[in-house]
């Protein structure tokens, strides 16, 4: 995995400090909630209406753990393939962590799982990727029939060693949606040694956003002097 090291900038231009930026992606069918999950997660509230996600839909929120500043970025795909296919392969690169949703509500949702995870064995995310399950939508349970499609869900996630999770956007507290991606950002950041090889430092910021060099490695010299915790 590569990872990326953002320089926010003072007025005179000069690095401040360093944050590590961590790319996730949301996998799942269309309708399962993951807009409103990443949306949730960013915004702390439940968007007021949704449309389908056309490409891929991207947000990012900055968190403090232990002292250190990390920039989340989730990248929130179209889960039908007529509007996603263009945009696979970018949506694929750099990954640090991976949430797979399901709608508990719908169990095909539940059945199409294998096909994300052998998609993303395909684009080269073995098992080495921190990633987690969400049973989204839980606020809709109405049957008991769903009990059984939770325990299977439990058991795909305990076979692929992925965290579980019973959540829903729509929550009045949000349930567990910060826990999903504080959770997963703080692994990451354990497993920074991992991937901490190489780095982006920033040189300038364009005014509609930050601009990024190259990666390249960095010389153990050149660590000592960054003003990042790394």
């Amino acid at each position: 995995m590569e990872s990326s090291l953002e320089s926010s900038t003072s007025s005179q231009g000069k690095p401040v400090r360093c944050s590590r930026t961590c790319k996730i992606i949301v996998i799942g069918d269309a309708g399962v909630g993951k807009t409103c999950l990443t949306h949730r997660f960013c915004t702390g509230q439940f968007p007021s209406r949704t449309e389908a996600t056309i490409g891929v839909d991207f947000r990012e929120k900055l968190l403090d753990i232990e002292g250190e500043k990390i920039r989340v970025q989730l990248w929130d795909t179209a889960g039908q393939e007529r509007f996603r296919k263009s945009m696979v392969q970018h949506y694929y690169r750099n990954v640090h962590g991976i949430v797979f949703v399901f709608d508990v509500t719908n169990p095909t949702s539940f059945r199409n799982l294998p096909l994300w995870m052998d998609e993303c064995r395909q684009h080269s995310l073995g098992p080495d990727v921190p990633r987690a399950l969400v049973c989204n939508k839980v606020d809709l349970i109405t049957s008991s029939t769903t009990t059984l499609l939770i325990e299977q869900s439990r058991h795909l996630a305990d076979v692929h060693g992925m965290t579980f999770y019973l959540t829903s956007a729509k929550g009045p507290k949000g349930d567990q949606v910060d826990t999903i991606f504080m959770t997963l950002a703080q692994r990451l950041k354990s497993q920074r040694g991992q991937y901490m090889n190489e780095c982006v430092l920033q040189s300038s910021r364009a005014a509609a956003g930050s601009f990024k060099i190259p990666a390249r490695c960095i010389t153990e010299k050149e660590m000592k002097k960054c003003a990042c915790s790394c």
